[in-house]
């Protein structure tokens, strides 16, 4: 674990090094990290955050490793071992939903994408503890090559409470790409998944869709199409625009690859959506509310460089986790087997939004 502040001569010696060493290299102005996590073993991809209920400074960071485990980490990086778990087969994304219930039980809950595998992984937290039998498969009956799961995100329907996971795929179709799970308890302390949809375009090409991110107040999905843009879905699948595309944003301005995408909430439908700029160590900004002409007019209001290299997962939160992150902490998977957590008002203030 490296605990960098802004300013500091470890960060000065390192950050030319990284310059030096990588392509594209880190901007200068690159906004730095309060955090840097300890290396996983293998890959490190993707990125999520399990907030405290009592103690938010006691708040927990999961981060998956494609070489096989779902790593846990405290806010200042440390691993905890006893709540990382390994022997996965290629996991990538993981999110989480707290406040759940399953079975009649209050609970959190981690979704973890096994590629490999064909299927996907839950886990109570904040224990960490395996609550599917060995994991659920997903895409069951597509055609060989399109059942393995990359992207994941958990909806929590606002309406009934009814848990929902929406799973993208390495390959797949031009209409279609993503399916939606209704996820229920089995009685007997496990879980069972409900195919409920089956949405999403794709532009097809050399890209794919991993990065996906629900926002469950707006009940909006988002997720990144790599080589054309991000698209916006209502969540709810039984929605009247449930097969309608609403938005496509970010389709210009970005070097290659969109990846990780994150909402920052500063009200109840207001914030910001952070988008990764994956070849060029960058985020692009989108309002969450949209603008006077609607929800779905989304232009881009800017553009963050940051420390992360080739930054493929993100996740964000406005609760304030204090001492160190008086605002929230966005976190972003790093080249070099870490990922970063950076002071939400030092992402803020180089962006400038209009308050």
């Amino acid at each position: 674990m490296r605990r960098l502040q802004p300013g500091t001569v470890l960060f000065a010696i390192v950050l030319p090094l990284l310059s030096a060493c990588v392509s594209p290299a880190v901007s200068t102005d690159a906004v730095r990290p309060a955090v840097i996590t300890d290396p996983v073993a293998g890959d490190s991809d993707d990125p999520a955050i399990w907030i405290h209920p009592t103690d938010p400074a006691k708040s927990l960071i999961l981060g998956t490793d494609k070489s096989g485990a779902l790593y846990t980490f405290d806010l200042s990086g440390r691993i905890l071992a006893d709540r990382t778990r390994d022997g996965l087969s290629r996991p990538n994304n993981v999110d989480i939903e707290q406040g759940v219930m399953l079975d009649g039980k209050n609970v959190d809950v981690a979704i973890v994408t096994e590629r490999d595998a064909g299927r996907v992984r839950f886990y109570r937290l904040p224990e960490v503890i395996e609550i599917d039998g060995g994991g659920i498969e997903v895409f069951a009956g597509d055609q060989p090559d399109w059942r393995r799961p990359m992207g994941v995100a958990l909806y929590h329907r606002a309406s009934d409470g009814a848990l929902f996971a929406i799973v993208s795929r390495k390959t797949g179709p031009a209409e279609g790409y993503l399916w939606q799970y209704r996820v229920t308890g089995d009685g007997s302390g496990g879980l069972h998944l409900e195919k409920v949809r089956q949405f999403g375009a794709f532009s097809g090409g050399d890209g794919e869709i991993e990065a996906i991110v629900v926002d469950d107040e707006a009940g909006y999905v988002y997720y990144s199409d790599e080589a054309a843009g991000v698209r916006k879905y209502a969540a709810d699948p039984e929605g009247a625009d449930a097969a309608k595309e609403l938005a496509l944003l970010g389709t210009t301005g970005f070097k290659e690859d969109r990846e990780g995408i994150s909402i920052y909430k500063t009200g109840a439908s207001s914030g910001y959506i952070l988008v990764s700029d994956q070849q060029a160590n960058r985020f692009h900004v989108f309002p969450r509310e949209g603008t006077a002409k609607g929800p779905h007019d989304q232009p881009e209001i800017g553009v963050i460089p940051v420390s992360a290299i080739e930054s493929d997962g993100s996740e964000v939160t406005s609760i304030p986790l204090a001492p160190a992150f008086p605002r929230g902490v966005f976190v972003a998977m790093s080249e070099g087997k870490v990922f970063h957590l950076y002071r939400w008002e030092d992402i803020e203030a180089r962006f400038k939004p209009a308050r």
